[in-house]
């Protein structure tokens, strides 16, 4: 049979959804008060990059839309910390986070600013509708309120003791430590962040969104419509909120940051709440990619044949699947997603993710000290993404995934491939009139691989997608292994060209179908293979039996991915573990003890405080914890007893100056009489240290005052 005559295989027909010719996805617009780190990537922008490629690869109309969020609390709090104005903080951040996505490869569409003139439009006449509709309802109610900043306070200027799990440090909107949805109000023994008194109660007016005249139409449009299709953490986590009974929300805040909420309806130092506004971002960013692409932006919005699609983490799944729909519906002209694949949070060595604490893997930083392997970190995270559990990203596991996969696996096939081809056929790719059985076979699987890929995403199951993607380098490697052309070439050199044309033909399907996952891999694998201005879409590998046509020649050929050595992995470690030691720091100087009662002078020059230097030191006998000293005054020597036997050898204090309570009763330890008591303090690292005076020449004896 000729190769031109092998059949073509059907597309697998995927059961779960039938793709729409238009797709709007969003990815959660990142808050501009920090640069993005993996937990971002492997919870939202990774996968919303995947999928966004998939499709332009399938040929659909994809507008895949994101923007900076820069009217959180977060903005101002940061800035009030860094003694700066809230502009200067989202234009750092912002620059910081759209560059390190250019050059992570995020393919979005449009990345706009909600600080934007078109977003404050959009979300104006969101509110001027809904409010001339009456959708909101208006209350006066009780808002803790700092007497000394003169200011209501936000959800995120508030901690104090959530009242469920009872963590001294729950912020007003959400307790970090067991996920519980707060009020400010529901804070015990609250207290402001902007000046660290009590908040009173003050009366207020805003304008509320009702939720619960929504439940109906939200219980039958997703527990009953998406009941089979929508991830069971989504689903669950609505279905929660919907059982407790939904209440009213408010859709203003007493701030001075944030979109103002028109003057004529009395909002003098109101802003639009940024749950309510953010998401309409998605709108506003699309209208602004629509006007500079010369589009129209409703039918990415408003027409049924579109599909939506959000991807958020699992922390967004209330406002992207309750509140922000509930506006949607009560606008009346915009279509609901049909999709919110949520996934859970990403843990580094084994604790959570933290951006105040520096506990995390920055984007920025990884691009610098990974030059050039951006898809190796795109492919530790979808092979290890948080998709039905949270997951825990480590150095090592990096490595290895690295190493023992992308190296040893994808690159090592390509690369055996590429050599032969241009030690057997100077890189051109044989002439081959007939294939043999064995290799139509192989070429029949090859086109079962892209059916079996997109099964996966059209299911949101990145990480099973890649799974697959590798699956085709094992298929090529294992291959190439059975049909060892090396030691066949001399004396079947006929049969030899078959096997390097199917094996040229996996690597061509690997160049194609990486695009989504790996897509610098890809455009490097391209262009060995000649193909940087040939462009075979995704249906192609599963019809073509040339996807690679003979007398191609082959560039020069390139490793796609290099070892990490260990030393690479120890210095993020180190850095990590760097990261601790000032955490415990920082900690140890929040965790000091309360002052003791005041006392006055009298009882202070009671002390009697000399510097002395010690001259000996030994292990007090059958005792662990015991050092006897002998420690110069100057005027005499005195015998101490202290018990820092754990924490230092006698040789190495021996000459140490310190600071002894002289007029300290006698006290027998061990039927040893200690005369004094040496002053010691601990270290960030838990280490006691000696508190003696800065100057080391100090004569012993000194009087300290």
């Amino acid at each position: 049979m000729s190769i031109f005559e092998l059949p073509i295989k059907d597309e697998l027909k995927d059961t779960s959804m039938k793709l729409k010719n238009r797709y709007t996805i969003t990815a959660a617009l990142p808050y501009t008060n920090g640069p993005i780190h993996i937990g971002h990537l492997a919870g939202v922008y990774v996968p919303a990059d995947i999928f966004s490629r998939y499709l332009r690869q399938k040929d659909k109309d994809v507008a895949f839309i994101c923007g900076s969020d820069e009217h959180g609390v977060a903005i101002p709090m940061r800035a009030k910390k860094e003694g700066k104005e809230p502009q200067a903080i989202i234009d750092t951040y912002d620059k910081m986070i759209r560059e390190s996505f250019e050059r992570f490869g995020i393919t979005f569409d449009n990345y706009s600013r909600t600080s934007r003139a078109i977003h404050h439009e959009t979300a104006s006449e969101f509110f001027k509708e809904l409010h001339e509709k009456g959708v909101f309802e208006e209350q006066v109610s009780e808002q803790l309120y700092d007497e000394e900043a003169q200011q209501f306070l936000a959800d995120r200027f508030v901690t104090g003791t959530c009242p469920k799990c009872e963590s001294p440090e729950a912020y007003g909107d959400q307790c970090e430590k067991c996920g519980t949805s707060l009020n400010a109000t529901d804070l015990i023994n609250p207290t402001s962040t902007l000046s660290g008194s009590k908040p009173s109660l003050k009366k207020t007016k805003h304008w509320f969104l009702p939720l619960n005249n929504f439940e109906g139409f939200l219980k039958d449009w997703i527990l009953e419509e998406h009941k089979e299709d929508w991830k069971p953490n989504v689903y669950g986590q609505c279905k929660s909120w919907i059982d407790d009974g939904l209440k009213p929300r408010a859709v203003t805040r007493d701030l001075d940051w944030g979109i103002p909420v028109p003057a004529q309806y009395e909002g003098a130092q109101k802003v639009l709440y940024v749950w309510f506004e953010a998401p309409i971002g998605y709108i506003s960013s699309t209208k602004e990619w629509a006007e500079r692409e010369g589009k129209d932006w409703q039918p990415y919005w408003k027409d049924e044949e579109t599909e939506l699609v959000h991807f958020i983490g699992k922390d967004n799944i209330v406002f992207h699947c309750i509140i922000f729909p509930s506006i949607l519906k009560a606008k009346g002209d915009y279509i609901l997603p049909t999709q919110v694949p949520a996934n859970e949070f990403l843990n580094l060595e084994g604790q959570k993710l933290s951006t105040s604490k520096n506990w995390a893997v920055w984007l920025h930083e990884y691009l610098e000290e990974f030059e050039g392997m951006q898809d190796v970190l795109r492919y530790a995270l979808t092979a290890n993404a948080p998709e039905t559990k949270d997951n825990d990203f480590t150095w090592k596991d990096f490595q290895a995934r690295n190493n023992n996969e992308l190296v040893a696996i994808f690159g090592n096939f390509v690369n055996r491939v590429v050599v032969l081809m241009h030690k057997y056929y100077d890189g051109s790719v044989p002439e081959v009139q007939e294939l043999n059985a064995h290799e139509l076979e192989i070429l029949s699987q090859l086109k079962d691989f892209p059916s079996k890929i997109e099964s996966s995403l059209n299911r949101y199951r990145f990480r099973e997608a890649l799974g697959e993607l590798m699956n085709l380098a094992r298929f090529g490697n294992k291959y190439l292994a059975d049909a060892e052309p090396w030691k066949r070439i001399k004396t079947e050199p006929d049969q030899v060209a078959q096997i390097m044309y199917t094996a040229i033909q996996i690597v061509g399907a690997l160049a194609v179908l990486s695009e989504p996952f790996l897509p610098f891999t890809s455009t490097k694998l391209k262009g060995i293979l000649g193909l940087e201005h040939t462009q075979i879409h995704w249906n192609e590998v599963a019809q073509e039996s040339q996807l690679i046509k003979s007398g191609t020649r082959l560039n020069e050929n390139q490793l796609l991915f290099r070892k990490i050595e260990d030393s690479e992995i120890e210095k993020q470690l180190e850095k990590l573990n760097n990261t601790k030691l000032e955490n415990a720091s920082e900690q140890n100087q929040t965790a000091i003890a309360e002052i003791k009662p005041t006392i006055n002078f009298d009882d202070f020059s009671k002390l009697d405080l000399r510097v002395g230097h010690i001259i000996s030191a030994e292990k007090m006998p059958k005792a662990d914890k015991l050092l006897v000293l002998q420690v110069d005054l100057g005027i005499e020597k005195r015998t101490v007893v202290s018990g820092i036997a754990q924490h230092f050898e006698p040789s190495e204090i021996v000459g140490k100056q310190v600071t002894l309570v002289a007029n300290l009763a006698p006290r027998k330890l061990r039927g040893v009489e200690s005369q004094g008591m040496i002053l010691m303090t601990e270290n960030a690292k838990g280490e006691l240290v000696f508190v003696n005076p800065d100057q080391h020449d100090i004569p012993a004896g000194s009087d300290i005052t």
